[in-house]
């Protein structure tokens, strides 16, 4: 049954007084290790795990990633021409009502301030092949399970209420390289989670918009880091920033796929 909950549903990005009285969490840490620690506690296999991907064009580096990766997190700072685009792409669509077994992509709304890396790792172990490799009696699974049924604002109700998920997530914030930022900074880096679905199309998953994005078919042999879905996805991203913004783009990717010990 979905929880009570009243969510707040102001943008997780906007700044100022609509964000005070809304659940935030201490910003996670762009860091493999990191990410892997958090899933891996929630219930994810350790036969999975995240890593750094260093390029997107030069083959000798992507070799080292693990195949087949499972889910790709795009992380970048929001930037006006993205929010335009966002605008514009999501004017044209209705909110996403989806739920039950059915539903092709588990998708989650995000309400909660500071989470979106939280969001990304969800969208990429509920979703597709990956799902495979939670642990059924685990907390995850059982998140998971509860949150099927559910159409995204009682989804997005159940996240903000889990106590199994918020202590995963402040484990795995005390364990990054480098001081963490307040819960209640403003932080502008976001994740965007793609992911391939059992039917073979990659879908990008983002907690900001109004529902998962349909990114187009893939071939059978195709993985997140796929040349074709690199196109439909990454690059369609970084061309665009390129064409408006004229300077140096920041952002990094990390992969879900197999671990290497």
């Amino acid at each position: 049954m979905a929880s009570a909950t009243q969510v707040p549903e102001a943008d997780p990005h906007t700044k100022g007084a609509a964000l005070l009285s809304r659940k935030a969490f201490v910003p996670l840490e762009n860091n493999p290790e990191v990410m892997s620690s958090l899933v891996h506690n929630l219930g994810l296999s350790s036969t999975l795990a995240f890593h750094d991907v260093f390029s997107i064009d030069d083959s000798e580096l992507l070799a080292f990633i693990p195949r087949p990766a499972y889910a790709l997190l795009l992380v970048f700072p929001v930037s006006d021409s993205y929010e335009k685009f966002r605008k514009e792409e999501d004017a044209e669509k209705a909110e996403y009502q989806g739920s039950g077994p059915g539903e092709e992509v588990m998708w989650f709304k995000q309400t909660i301030r500071n989470a979106c890396g939280l969001i990304g790792l969800l969208h990429g172990v509920a979703n597709g092949e990956a799902r495979d490799f939670v642990d059924s009696s685990s907390s995850l699974s059982e998140l998971l399970k509860s949150a099927v049924p559910l159409p995204p604002v009682q989804r997005a109700e159940l996240l903000y209420s889990s106590s199994a998920l918020e202590s995963a997530h402040q484990a795995a914030a005390a364990k990054g390289d480098t001081s963490a930022p307040s819960a209640e900074d403003n932080i502008d880096l976001h994740y965007v989670c793609f992911i391939k679905s059992k039917n073979g199309h990659l879908w990008e998953m983002d907690g900001r918009r109004k529902g998962p994005l349909d990114r187009g078919q893939l071939d059978a042999a195709d993985d997140v880091l796929s040349t074709k879905a690199l196109d439909m996805g990454v690059r369609n991203f970084l061309k665009r920033e390129a064409a408006v913004g004229g300077g140096e783009l920041r952002f990094s990717l990390v992969a879900l796929a197999p671990a290497l010990e």
